[in-house]
């Protein structure tokens, strides 16, 4: 028991304060997480008995740092306390399938691997299982292990080479070596700690480097503090627009910027309707002679159906007042936006307040406004790579992320979010302009900085005169077929001498 005890409190203690909470989070200790899931299996018994250990211990730590599941599922789902607590537990037990997977695979080679080999294993297990986590069973990368360093950018610079699951590997295959010596100068313990001093000097290189000639643009976020039980409420829709309209109007004509971006359906409305509301928001942009980036319901007849389809959308309505390009969210959150299998599952209801259920769609083109070319990714796409790499290889010179984080209250969730954010702007080296309605709402700079942060709950309006908007690739994102086989391949070159090695003691 001691043997798996110890191990678990250095792993959760790790997940809990390496990733942000509402305590402290402390950066590095989110290094104890693969550490712990170390020890666990290199004690444990036999191979079945790492994969139980090593998902016990990560089931508990993804369950302890997502506790805020509960949350929506109580306050919006209409779920008793009862019901909606087990939610984040029976989620860690699916997520902590890949740290039993990780521990699995570090008993399969004890006393197979040299310790460098023994190191590069693990680190490539990590990255190939973070990947995996991505795109599985509609895929959840939260808590990457990486993000966990997104408030210090020197970190994570190394992303924009290989990728954030890449330098979660990186991280992990650091991380392990720590424990691996006997002495403090042990040759282990220098690999490591050269790891995360090439990670870091790369990081503050990269820093240092100006960033290439570019352009700026002007750019104005909109958090209108929006009361989620009151949004979708038909008598509130005047007062939701309103608001909206009068935090746009005073800090647009101050600041003139070059685009307006209003938060994920931010209009409880179908703007495509020729009604007075929509007939506002139109004659707002035209007024104010800047389009508007603004998210809203929208519906659309398919052939041979009879009731209409629903997407979450983001309309760009134009400076002349017409609604121009528009993208459909085409990654939806199951239970949140959809039903999986909902045809099967009729007694199953959305968790989640909203207009129906959506439909994914599938154009990822950028919304042109001038020299901008917005690539949008909508709520949590923004935790994807994937969805980052897609907008930026059709085009993109910004990105924009608008959300609605108010399903969380005060809770990890809105901060743990904006982290996953700032690693897409640092991969891709792209500005990140992040409206949400309740907040954070922030800019993230092309080397991950985030700037003119919002404070929770509390309606605000935010111009940067001078955002980036770049048109450079970077590496990951040139060769990111590579980075997505490249963990794989790194492990069949470690595979063979475990194979061909016999264990030692």
């Amino acid at each position: 028991m001691i043997d798996l005890l110890f191990p678990a409190i250095l792993a959760c203690a790790g997940a809990w304060f390496g990733f942000a909470n509402p305590w402290a989070h402390v950066p590095p200790m989110a290094l104890l997480l693969p550490i712990g899931l170390l020890l666990a299996a290199q004690k444990a018994p036999s191979p079945k008995s790492a994969f139980k250990r090593g998902w016990l211990i990560g089931a508990a730590a993804f369950a302890g740092s997502l506790y805020w599941i509960a949350l929506p599922v109580h306050d919006f789902g209409q779920l008793p306390w009862v019901l909606a607590v087990p939610c984040p537990i029976l989620i860690g037990l699916v997520l902590g399938l890949y740290h039993g997977l990780f521990c699995l695979g570090i008993r399969l080679v004890k006393g197979r691997l040299t310790w460098p080999m023994l190191a590069l294993w693990a680190g490539s297990s990590w990255w190939l299982l973070e990947l995996l986590r991505g795109v599985l069973l509609t895929g959840f990368p939260w808590l990457t292990l990486a993000s966990a360093f997104s408030p210090w950018p020197f970190a994570i610079q190394a992303a924009a080479i290989v990728g954030s699951y890449g330098l979660s590997g990186m991280l992990t295959t650091a991380a392990i070596l720590l424990p691996l010596g006997t002495g403090l100068l042990s040759r282990q313990r220098l690999a490591g700690t050269l790891i995360l001093a090439l990670l870091a000097a790369t990081g503050f290189w990269t820093l240092s480097t100006p960033l290439p000639e570019t352009d700026t643009a002007s750019v104005l976020l909109i958090q209108g503090n929006i009361d989620q039980s009151l949004k979708w409420d038909e008598t509130y829709r005047n007062a939701t627009l309103a608001r909206y309209e009068t935090l746009t109007r005073g800090e647009a004509l101050r600041t003139k910027p070059d685009l307006i971006i209003w938060p994920e359906t931010a209009l409880p409305f179908y703007l495509q309707n020729l009604d007075s509301l929509s007939l506002s928001v139109r004659n707002l942009a035209k007024e104010l002679g800047t389009p508007i980036l603004t998210g809203s319901p929208a519906f659309a007849f398919l052939p041979g159906q009879q009731k209409p389809v629903l997407y979450n959308r983001a309309y760009l309505v134009e400076a002349s007042g017409q609604l121009g390009a528009h993208y459909d969210k085409e990654h939806l959150v199951p239970f949140g936006e959809y039903i999986p299998f909902g045809q099967y599952l009729p007694f199953v209801t959305k968790l989640v307040q909203g207009v129906g259920d959506f439909v994914p769609g599938d154009n990822a083109g950028p919304l042109p406004s001038g020299a901008l070319r917005s690539g949008v990714l909508l709520c949590y796409e923004t935790i994807f790579p994937a969805l980052a790499q897609n907008r930026v290889a059709s085009g993109s010179n910004l990105l924009v992320n608008i959300s609605n984080d108010a399903w969380f209250g005060r809770s990890s969730a809105p901060i743990q979010h904006l982290h996953l954010s700032v690693l897409r702007a640092v991969e891709q080296r792209r500005s990140i302009a992040r409206c949400t309605n309740t907040g954070i709402s922030a800019f993230i700079d092309p080397q991950g900085h985030i700037r003119s942060a919002t404070q929770l709950f509390r309606a605000a309006a935010v111009t940067r005169t001078d955002v980036p908007v770049l048109s450079t690739l970077t590496f990951f994102h040139r060769h990111y077929d590579l980075m997505a086989w490249l963990p794989a391949i790194l492990l069949v070159l470690c595979a063979l001498p475990a194979l061909l090695m016999r264990p030692r003691d």
